[in-house]
């Protein structure tokens, strides 16, 4: 053997080759069949179309049709059996923390249920993280914070900023609660209902100073170390706001 392909050798024997095709060519087809499932297109129960006919109408391959069945069935959309077919499941076995069903499921939630129930969820997540926030925060941390407060006064009347800054505000405080699991749950939940305009909505300047003098409630309890006063008021707020810019179903 020669020197070079010593060297080749070497070299091949420290790179780890993909587990599989990478997924971007799948994607296109998880959301739209996503899409279509939970928008009741294709109903629980009803079965996906023949792998052939997915290869068909989306145009592209066996491989990238089978990607897609497999990711569907991660998240309990589908389920695959061996000579029966891909069947459509029952909502309730939807995985509703991934961001396509996620998505898929606030694009279509005409009568407003699940974003009623993200909110929920926030308080009682957030409210907790907002108490122990007033417990732990450092300095450090409650310094950031009222930094946020600071810039979130001079961005009232400037809403596309202030609800940027509002995220940003909310999830320093969930930092300083050292609570990274649920942190991470208000932040997937959080990310993919703000991109839908009824979860939004479009604030005034009016509403963006209340929303901003519920903010600082929840600062003062916890540069107060007032565990239970930042616990109540975040829930509050939060609650609070939403039902300000609540659209009508």
């Amino acid at each position: 053997m020669t020197r070079a392909q010593g060297k080749n050798t070497g070299l091949s024997g420290q790179l780890t080759p993909f587990p599989r095709r990478p997924a971007r060519l799948a994607l296109p087809v998880i959301e739209a069949l996503a899409d279509q499932i939970v928008s009741g297109q294709l109903p629980a129960g009803s079965q996906l179309p023949s792998e052939l006919s997915l290869c068909e109408i989306f145009g592209v391959s066996r491989i990238t049709v089978r990607e897609a069945v497999k990711s569907l069935e991660e998240k309990g959309l589908v389920l695959a059996r061996q000579g029966s077919g891909t069947t459509v499941t029952e909502e309730d076995g939807w995985t509703l923390l991934d961001p396509i069903v996620l998505a898929a499921v606030v694009r279509h939630d005409t009568e407003l249920t699940l974003l009623d129930q993200l909110v929920d969820v926030r308080a009682r997540l957030e409210a907790p993280m907002a108490a122990r926030a007033a417990r732990d925060a450092t300095p450090a941390d409650i310094a950031e914070v009222a930094a946020l407060l600071a810039l979130l006064d001079s961005q009232v009347d400037r809403q596309e900023l202030f609800v940027e800054t509002d995220v940003a505000f909310h999830d320093r405080i969930m930092q300083a609660s050292g609570d990274r699991l649920s942190r991470s749950i208000v932040r997937t939940v959080h990310a993919e209902a703000r991109k839908s305009y009824r979860y939004s909505g479009d604030p005034t300047s009016t509403e963006c100073k209340v929303s901003n003098d519920e903010h600082r409630a929840v600062f003062e309890h916890i540069k107060n170390r007032d565990e239970a006063g930042a616990e109540q008021a975040m829930s509050q707020h939060i609650l609070s706001a939403w039902s300000r810019r609540r659209p009508l179903p």
